[in-house]
């Protein structure tokens, strides 16, 4: 049984990484400081799939602490890399908090790997490396424009470490994931996307409105140049998006890789506008949902969407979820979350 070390593992997509990881018979560590995740996710995990996994509670960017799990994990094949800041807004305010951990924290895991001989990395790219792309769908030959936030450029440097570090190590495997819009939760309902910070992500924040957590949901713009003039994304349902992670750590392991850097492009291939997204949580759910048009917001791209064709070919891998489930899912979620939290 080879072994993985998921970082960010208690997070919403690492956490649902691990469940997939388990079912396709992967052992796995997980490494997470819990600054936007809580361990009580690993209970969800257990009940998915009968197994406990255990989290190291580290900073990645503490580089001691970091080697001493490697050095406990010697037969750790692969890592997954998940752990980073990841609001759009807050890295436009806090820019240089952004690249001290989402870099350092890189920089010391592929140190590691070296040094204890892990030859596999897949590392969790972001389709905001493409910035305001110059042609769409985007692929994974699409010129990357400049970056629109502190949060994408640390996302462009991450790849750029990767590609510098292969050149060194030729022999170690290098798989970058760029994806689109995670959304979604497990369809046991048992886990889903539940941060300690205030959500950002469109999807948790339409769910805690419909609720009523939130007064209300504000639209950032509806002057874009688009069909309806909000933004448009590519919705991918973060069980798909997990088991990608799956299928790109089985090719590397068989061998299949035909470089040291690969990318691959994870979305199900289709715009959904902000307002569209809106309307399918309705429809999907029968609930209303208070909203309101604001300013736009800073850092954000006007569309972005993928070709995924080339993950389909290689890897094996096709998304079997659409914006519906993704409502669905996570609607069913946000119910037994809400309750949890008025029961406690």
């Amino acid at each position: 049984m080879h072994k993985i070390l998921v970082t960010g593992g208690c997070g919403y997509i690492g956490s649902h990484t691990i469940v997939d990881l388990i079912d396709n018979g992967f052992d796995v560590i997980s490494a997470d400081n819990l600054s936007n995740s809580s361990e009580e996710v690993l209970d969800g995990i257990e009940t998915i799939t009968g197994r406990r996994v255990k989290n190291y509670a580290i900073d990645l960017c503490d580089l001691e602490a970091t080697e001493a799990m490697f050095r406990e994990h010697s037969d750790l094949v692969g890592v997954i890399h998940f752990a980073a800041l990841k609001h759009v807004g807050e890295s436009v305010e806090q820019p240089i908090r952004y690249f001290r951990n989402n870099l350092n924290s890189l920089i010391n895991v592929l140190d590691c790997m070296v040094r204890y001989e892990v030859p596999n990395i897949i590392f969790s790219s972001s389709c905001s490396v493409y910035g305001n792309a110059s042609e769409l769908p985007v692929t994974e030959n699409t010129p990357l424009e400049e970056a629109e936030s502190p949060y994408a450029r640390t996302k462009q440097m991450g790849e750029h470490i990767i590609q510098d570090f292969s050149r060194r190590h030729p022999n170690h495997n290098n798989i970058l994931l760029r994806y689109f819009n995670p959304a979604g939760a497990h369809e046991s309902a048992k886990i889903g996307e539940s941060p300690t910070t205030p959500a950002s992500n469109l999807v948790p924040v339409i769910t805690e409105a419909a609720i009523g957590k939130r007064k209300e949901l504000v639209v950032f713009g509806d002057d874009y140049d688009t069909r309806d003039g909000s933004c448009i994304r590519d919705y991918i349902h973060v069980m798909d998006l997990a088991n990608a992670h799956t299928k790109a750590l089985q090719y590397v392991i068989a061998g299949k890789q035909e470089g040291p850097v690969e990318i691959f492009n994870l979305g199900i291939g289709e715009g959904v506008t902000v307002l569209e997204a809106l309307n399918s949580f309705m429809a999907v759910t029968g609930e209303d949902l208070p909203y309101r048009v604001g300013p736009r917001r800073p850092g954000d791209v006007v569309a972005i969407y993928a070709n995924y064709k080339k993950a389909a070919d290689q890897l094996g891998w096709q998304p079997e979820r659409d914006v519906n489930d993704i409502m669905r899912t996570s609607w069913a979620w946000e119910k037994v979350r809400s309750n949890a939290v008025k029961e406690a």
